[in-house]
């Protein structure tokens, strides 16, 4: 007696999904057990930025006027 054992279509499926979820476990578990980098305390872009607001012209303060007729054009276009 001949059988034909076929997998069905949702068979297949399911067991690639299953193989997909083992695999990406394995890697997580995987990369939790690898030790961390050291970390400084300090972060390497600080220094940079510090230099670059120290490198910046002072501010101006806009006259009042300047700053009345700005607004009375926006509210005009408005």
């Amino acid at each position: 007696m001949r059988t034909h054992a076929t997998i069905s279509g949702s068979e297949l499926l399911l067991g690639v999904i299953a193989i997909r979820l083992a695999v990406l476990v394995l890697v997580g578990w995987g990369l939790s057990l690898l030790p961390r980098p050291a970390r400084d305390s300090q972060p390497a872009c600080v220094a940079s930025s510090a230099a670059r607001v120290e490198a910046q012209p002072p501010a101006t303060t806009v006259g009042a006027r300047v700053a009345d007729a700005t607004f009375d054009d926006m509210r005009l276009h408005d």
